[in-house]
């Protein structure tokens, strides 16, 4: 399940909490478990489908383990336990498909309509993520992003609020550009790896320094969305708090630019990457709801 990872989505179940909660509406309490169930079920289902494809592919057995990439390394040790962790995934899948279909049936025509292409979206690249998403290197980019932080925390303010809002559209982008990053450096260690396998991650197919870019280019645009959301009024000035991360990202970047693909080897680098992606969007949720 790799649950440590599963803090990233309470981060974005979180602000889309918070944004729904700023509208001023009475936040229904089974709605949020409901959201937030659904949201774990969907990040523990992609988790468990990927260690059981890694397996049967055998990319388990040639990746750099890294404790942020590689794979939990569960299923080499245990092969016999591999038809239920498959079994499991589809399970939870089938859980955050169930949830979706009671929103879209309870929540009137309207919002229904809107949350079904939200989890129309979601279950494809729960799908197809590791099979398919990864052999082409634009979508392997940018379908973190879009499932956590789009797609999760615009659900998760729908949801509880019955309405559409630009402010959660708006919000979303700081998390959907930071998961990316979140992704893109962890690829690095596993390259080779990949490569063996027949994916096409961005960095097997643009090169690290590109990459590298990539990275720092995310960064700044996630970072600078929030000094110009407060400038314009769209944030309260107190979500510059959320700018208190921005060290750990650059500290991520410096590193991969001086090991470049041996940055594996260096896990305080992608560990300061992983601790600014949750702690932004936490920071900003909290001052939003602060405010």
């Amino acid at each position: 399940m790799r649950p440590a990872f599963l803090v990233l989505t309470l981060a974005c179940v979180f602000l889309g909490f918070c944004t729904a909660f700023a509208t001023g509406v009475s936040i229904d309490s089974l709605l949020f478990i409901l959201v937030l169930v659904g949201a774990l079920c969907a990040h523990i289902s992609v988790n468990m489908l990927n260690e059981y494809h890694d397996f049967h592919s055998g990319l388990d057995f040639k990746t750099q383990r890294t404790p942020f990439s590689g794979g939990s390394g569960a299923l080499p040790s245990h092969p016999r336990i591999a038809t239920i962790v498959l079994w499991f995934g589809l399970l939870t899948l089938l859980m955050t498909t169930a949830i979706g279909i009671y929103f879209i049936i309870n929540m009137g025509s309207v919002i229904g309509t809107t949350i079904l292409p939200i989890g129309m979206v979601g279950l494809i690249i729960i799908i197809t993520y590791t099979k398919w998403l990864n052999r082409m290197p634009l979508l392997c980019l940018f379908a973190p992003g879009v499932g956590f932080g789009l797609l999760m925390v615009v659900g998760t303010h729908i949801v509880l609020t019955s309405a559409y809002s630009s402010l959660v559209w708006l919000v979303s982008l700081i998390p959907f550009l930071l998961i990316n990053n979140l992704l893109l450096l962890n690829q690095y260690p596993d390259m080779q790896a990949d490569a063996s396998v027949g994916r096409k991650t961005f960095p097997l197919v643009f090169g690290v320094k590109r990459s590298n870019i990539v990275y720092a280019i995310f960064m700044i645009a996630a970072y600078a969305l929030i000094g110009l959301y407060v400038l314009v009024a769209v944030l309260p000035v107190i979500s510059l708090i959320a700018l208190v991360p921005l060290p750990l990202s650059i500290f991520a970047l410096t590193g991969v630019i001086k090991h470049q693909a041996n940055i594996g080897n260096f896990p305080q680098h992608l560990a300061a990457n992983v601790a600014a992606t949750i702690i932004t969007p936490f920071l900003l949720g909290l001052s939003i709801l602060i405010s």
